[in-house]
């Protein structure tokens, strides 16, 4: 989830550095897996319950709306990366933005194969505090395997808009960046059921902790996403600072303020929506060893879904790795038809 564990307006820097590493790693493969776990960990301490005050089905209708009409106003822009031509090996990579409803532009990066389509589409969410650019090789591992990628920024790290925050506020201002997070990527729909070389009917998304919680909500908006892969997540924000390990309230906010941003940021907790994904098919991933996302939290989560979904778990921490990477690419070419042979995982 978030790389900072528990306080959201004073991260703690060290384990920001330390995710920012470990997305790297885990976005290239990471060291090869120990075997997916039969069974999940054993339940620790009592297990939450999701919260009660969630939007009504016509309020988070209205509060996800936005017109599909009008233009998407994609611009190119200058590509920087660090990667090698080796390693951008048959694919082509555009740095764009399109335009947000919420107002701004959204960054994003697009990774298509140097092949004929069409192609499956899928999303890929950063963490927090990642960017897109740490997932990139998740992006590239799906072009070659015959998928049409893109990847965006969430509203916290924006620098065309002047927000590079890179983490949490620690005030409501968390509630408007993650409603307009949700309309961004539905609005990546659009982007990609634009093109001529996507599929429209094999549509998938790839989250990555703070990625995985806010693709539960997606899924609960009910965006044309036929699969889900939901990766080292929680059930959210409100779930990631208040569990049972969680200090309440963080000491660098005020008892009021606390109190402030978990009314604000409750109605929007992504365990209360992943119960309305169907038909959507789920892959939750989950490491029992997770130091960032306990696997009571992961299981809370896991367990507000409804089927068609799929639990595996990994002798791992919040680094995932080659086994978890491959069975992902196996499932995901279940479900949208991509060629998980063409995968090669690098340690």
């Amino acid at each position: 989830m978030a790389a900072h564990r528990r306080h959201p307006a004073t991260p703690n820097r060290v384990l920001l550095l330390l995710l920012g590493i470990i997305s790297v790693l885990a976005a290239c493969g990471g060291n090869d897996a120990s075997p997916t776990a039969t069974t999940p960990p054993p339940a620790s301490g009592t297990m939450a319950t999701p919260t009660s005050d969630t939007l009504s089905r016509g309020e988070a209708e209205k509060l996800f709306n936005y017109n599909r009409r009008r233009p998407l106003a994609i611009t190119r822009q200058a590509l920087t990366t660090r990667l090698s031509a080796q390693e951008l090996r048959g694919v082509t990579v555009e740095s764009i933005t399109y335009a947000s409803p919420k107002g701004g532009e959204v960054p994003a990066l697009l990774v298509v194969p140097k092949r004929r389509g069409p192609f499956p589409g899928v999303i890929v969410q950063h963490g927090l505090p990642s960017t897109k650019e740490h997932f990139l090789p998740v992006g590239i591992d799906l072009a070659r395997t015959g998928a049409v990628a893109i990847l965006i920024d969430a509203p916290f790290n924006r620098p065309q808009q002047g927000t590079i925050r890179g983490d949490l506020s620690g005030t409501p201002k968390d509630r408007d960046e993650q409603i307009q997070l949700i309309v961004d990527l539905r609005r990546a729909v659009d982007l990609l059921i634009a093109r001529p070389d996507v599929d429209a009917d094999r549509l998938a998304y790839v989250g990555i902790s703070y990625g995985a919680a806010m693709g539960g909500l997606l899924a609960g908006v009910k965006d044309r996403i036929k699969a889900y892969v939901l990766t080292v997540g929680d059930g959210g924000l409100v779930s990631h600072f208040t569990g049972p390990n969680d200090p309440q309230p963080p000491p660098s906010l005020s008892a009021e303020d606390w109190q402030r941003w978990l009314a604000a940021m409750r109605p929007i907790e992504p365990i209360n929506f992943i119960g309305q994904a169907t038909p959507a098919a789920l892959l939750f991933q989950a490491g029992t060893k997770d130091e960032l996302v306990p696997p009571e939290d992961a299981r809370r989560y896991q367990q507000a879904a409804r089927q068609p979904k799929e639990v595996r778990w990994y002798e791992a921490g919040h680094e995932l790795n080659c086994t978890a990477r491959k069975d992902m690419m196996a499932w995901l070419a279940r479900h949208i038809g991509i060629d998980p042979t063409r995968y090669r995982c690098h340690p």
